[in-house]
């Protein structure tokens, strides 16, 4: 019994986080897809082809954010590559249910190839690529030639490539790879992300040369459902 109620809950918990996967005529999904063109829009002069999504402190819902970004990116014909750049706390192999044996990590050292370390998803044009083992320089390895290297590679491969990355405020990784990146969008909770704290990540994130697409704020309830919206930055 015990057994069931757990699966039970990881099933909700998997809903939750791809719902535009599971559930895509839902208001929540829809919400996403409007993301999806703001983003599209921002970036009208620029193709992007590698974007980042991360918040300035934990949960605050970018993973979610993360993967809803690329599944509908994938929805609309896209190629995608969704990679978990989050060599702190990785979650996107739990979300999809996959193995994380090797992945991004295991790439960039070149123990494996990267034909070998993608994984198909659920979703049609959306393909994975979960953290592999955690190393002691996250850091160090996101900002390495070889992390260059990888990008100019999966740009060859993929319409578009979106990492899920630490928070800005927490460590330097999302600083590192935003630099490399095309766009950045950060999320932030509604009535859980301090004003002051969403300002310094932003200049983080400037500071490093980053293009910021726009903000995510995340958890706004409007007449009892949970809505997410997109505002561009100016």
């Amino acid at each position: 019994m015990a057994r069931k109620k757990t699966l039970r809950n990881q099933f909700k918990l998997q809903n939750r986080s791809l719902v535009t996967l599971f559930n895509p005529k839902s208001p929540i999904s829809e919400q996403y897809r409007t993301i999806r063109t703001n983003i599209q829009f921002s970036t009208v002069d620029q193709e992007i082809r590698t974007m980042m999504v991360t918040s300035s402190g934990p949960a605050e819902g970018k993973s979610t954010t993360t993967n809803n970004i690329a599944v509908v990116f994938a929805q609309q014909g896209k190629k995608v590559l969704l990679v978990d750049a989050d060599l702190r706390k990785p979650t996107v192999h739990f979300s999809f249910k996959l193995e994380n044996h090797y992945g991004l990590t295991n790439v960039l050292t070149k123990q494996v190839t990267l034909d070998k370390a993608i994984q198909k998803s659920d979703q049609e044009n959306l393909s994975v690529l979960t953290s592999g083992p955690i190393p002691p320089n996250p850091a160090e390895i996101l900002g390495s030639k070889a992390m260059d290297e990888f990008l100019a590679q999966v740009q060859g491969m993929f319409d578009l490539v979106v990492f899920d990355t630490p928070p800005v405020l927490a460590v330097t990784d999302g600083q590192v790879l935003a630099y490399k990146c095309d766009g950045v969008v950060m999320v932030v909770s509604s009535g859980k992300t301090e004003n002051e704290a969403a300002l310094k990540a932003k200049d983080l994130l400037m500071n490093a040369k980053a293009k910021l697409l726009g903000v995510v704020l995340n958890n706004k309830k409007q007449k009892d459902n949970q809505y997410y919206y997109y505002y561009g930055s100016k």
